[in-house]
C-alpha cells in the first residue's frame, strides 16, 4: 500500500511537473529538448498482454509547437524492488513506442542505500541493450542550509530535508527547510514535515526539539504550527519548564556564591545556623539585598536583615 511519503512524492511532481525536467538539467545536467509545456498524462501502461503496467507519474515536454520532445516516467521508490527491474524497461518501451518520443525514468529515491541499487544499470539482454534510470538521492540532491535557497528551490530543500537530515549538517537542511515550508499552505507544508520528521533518527528529532523549546524560552517567534503539532507538547513543555528551572537555579547559586565570596573578603564569619539560612534562601530578590547589604556591614546579622 502507496504510504504518504511515497504519495506526497508523487503529488510533489502532479502539481508541479516543471520540476522533473528542472532536476534533469540542474541535478543531472541532462541537455532536455527545448519545452514550451510539461503535462501529466495517463500512467497506464496496457498492452495486449494481459497485465497492466502502472507508472507512479508520466510527464510529456512539449515545445511551442505542441511536439511531444520527451517523457519522463517519474517513480518514487523507498525499498529494493527485484521487479522493478523488469517493469522500468517495459514503461520506457511502452511510452517510447506510443509517444514516439525519446523517454527517461527519473526515480526519487531517499535512502542511499534504495539510491544506489536503483541507479544500477539494467542489462535488457546479454549486454546488447541497458536502461539507466536517473535517480534522485543523497549522491545527487545537494545539501540545502541556506534559507533563501531553500524558499527558492522549496521542493529540492524537501528531498534534501529527507535524504540529509541524519547528517552532519542535518539540523541546519531541517532548519532551511522549515523557512521555506512556513511559506507554503498550511495543508501542503504539514505533509512535507510530516515526511521529514517521520523519516528523522532519535537524536535530530531530539536537537529539533530543543531548537523549538529554545526559540520559546528566547521569546523568538515560534515554528510554523504544523512543527508544533508532530512535536509532542506535553514533551516540550516539560523540557522548557526544565530548562527554565535549570536557569533559575543556576541563577540562585551564583548568587549565593557572589554573597559568601563577599562576606569573605570582608572577613564577615558566619554561623552554621546564618550559612544553612543563605544556601536555603531561593529568592532572588532577597539574595540581591543580602549582597547589597555586606557594603558597610560588620556582622552577618546585618547582612542577612
Amino acid at each position: 500500500m502507496p504510504t504518504l511519503e511515497h504519495n506526497a512524492f508523487v503529488e510533489m511532481f502532479r502539481q508541479t511537473p516543471e520540476l522533473a525536467p528542472h532536476f534533469l538539467v540542474t541535478l543531472f545536467h541532462v541537455d532536455v529538448p527545448r519545452h514550451a509545456s510539461v503535462a501529466v498524462v495517463e500512467s497506464s501502461l496496457d498492452q495486449l498482454i494481459p497485465v497492466e503496467f502502472r507508472a507512479d507519474l508520466v510527464l510529456e515536454l512539449r515545445d511551442a509547437n505542441g511536439t511531444l520532445v520527451l517523457a519522463i516516467i517519474v517513480e518514487v521508490q523507498r525499498e529494493e524492488d527485484p521487479d522493478k527491474k523488469f517493469s522500468w524497461p517495459v514503461y520506457v518501451t511502452v511510452v517510447r513506442a506510443r509517444k514516439r518520443c525519446g523517454t527517461v525514468v527519473l526515480v526519487v529515491a531517499p535512502g542511499a542505500d534504495v539510491a544506489a541499487w536503483a541507479a544500477e544499470n539494467i542489462d535488457v539482454g546479454l549486454g546488447f541493450g541497458n536502461l539507466k534510470p536517473l535517480v534522485l538521492g543523497p549522491a545527487v540532491v545537494p545539501e540545502i542550509t541556506d534559507p533563501a535557497e531553500a524558499v527558492q528551490e522549496t521542493e529540492l530543500a524537501v528531498l534534501s530535508a529527507v535524504a540529509h537530515g541524519n547528517g552532519p549538517n542535518g539540523l541546519a537542511v531541517v532548519q532551511a527547510v522549515l523557512v521555506a515550508l512556513g511559506r507554503l499552505d498550511q495543508e501542503h507544508a504539514a505533509v512535507y514535515f510530516q515526511i521529514i520528521w517521520n523519516g528523522l533518527r532519535e537524536p535530530m528529532r531530539r536537537a529539533l526539539e530543543a531548537l523549538v523549546m529554545e526559540r520559546q524560552i528566547e521569546g523568538e517567534a515560534t515554528l510554523p504550527s504544523f512543527v508544533q503539532k508532530l512535536i509532542d507538547r506535553g514533551k516540550l513543555e516539560g523540557m522548557r519548564e526544565g530548562k527554565i528551572e535549570g536557569m533559575r537555579e543556576g541563577k540562585i547559586e551564583g548568587k549565593r556564591e557572589t554573597l559568601l565570596r563577599l562576606l569573605a573578603r570582608a572577613g564577615i564569619a558566619l554561623t552554621d545556623h546564618e550559612s544553612a539560612r543563605i544556601q536555603a534562601c531561593s529568592d532572588i530578590a532577597t539574595l540581591d539585598r543580602w549582597v547589597d547589604n555586606v557594603l558597610g556591614a560588620k556582622t552577618a546579622a546585618e547582612v542577612l536583615s
